[in-house]
Formats: structure tokens, C-alpha cells, sequence
């Protein structure tokens, strides 16, 4: 029994030490707010602040130094497709690490000279507002 536990928990550890290696975009929940009235939806425009890195802690590139959020619409291509998927049903306030695999980020090519072929991108975002149209 002891055996299976530490199986278990050795197991679960790893799971959670694997990177995006494996295809899958990894979401995770840093805060989320009291209250939360409106939740991300594809058609939103969001204003968020983010710093992206590499697996090895180098960054990229950050809204925080220039002190002015980046906006998008969300769903319409705009950005990477982890963003894009990452964000669906983010809370004004709320604040996700999102581990992208290459697949969802710029893929084999890359995005010279800050981000290489086939890399893993981790970001820390956000979510500062979100505007949506109403419907007719």
C-alpha cells in the first residue's frame, strides 16, 4: 500500500514537472478574483498584461516595461493559438501561466532572433478588461 501511494505521488510529480513537450497547452490559475460577471469569450477585445519566457527563465518579451497593456480580439487570430485557447473563460483580474507548446506558439520557424524553432512558451498573463459588443 505505502508503495502505491509513493508510485502515485512520484507519478503525479511528474506529470506536473512535464513541459508542453507533449502537445498539450497546460493552463493554470495563479488568481482568480472574488467576483467574477464576465468571463472571456471568442469576439472579445481584452486588455492584458503579460511577460512570456523560454523553459530556461529568458525572456522574451513583456507589456509591463512599456506600461501599456496589449489589446486583441480574442478568437480572431490575432495572437498565437495557445493565447487564443488559453484565455477562453478568463475573469477580468484573473491571472493564468500558460505553458504553450510549440504547435499552438510560432512552431518549427520560430520567431527570430528572441524565440527558436520548436520552443515551449511560458507566459504569465493578466486579464485587465474585457470589452464586448452586444449582440443585435
Amino acid at each position: 500500500m505505502k508503495a502505491a501511494v509513493c508510485l502515485a505521488l512520484f507519478l503525479l510529480v511528474v506529470s506536473v514537472a512535464v513541459s508542453a513537450k507533449d502537445g498539450k497547452l497546460r493552463i493554470g490559475v495563479k488568481k482568480r478574483p472574488d467576483s467574477c460577471t464576465t468571463k472571456a469569450k471568442k469576439g472579445d477585445t481584452l486588455s492584458m498584461h503579460y511577460t512570456g519566457t523560454l523553459e530556461d527563465g529568458t525572456e522574451f518579451d513583456s507589456s509591463i516595461p512599456r506600461g501599456e497593456p496589449f489589446v486583441f480580439t480574442l478568437g480572431a487570430g490575432q495572437v498565437i493559438k495557445g493565447w487564443d485557447q488559453g484565455l477562453i473563460g478568463m475573469c477580468e483580474g484573473e491571472k493564468r501561466r500558460l505553458v504553450i507548446p510549440s504547435e499552438l506558439g510560432y512552431g518549427e520557424r520560430g520567431a527570430p532572433p528572441k524565440i527558436p524553432g520548436d520552443a515551449t512558451l511560458i507566459f504569465e498573463v493578466e486579464l485587465l478588461h474585457i470589452e464586448r459588443k452586444t449582440e443585435l
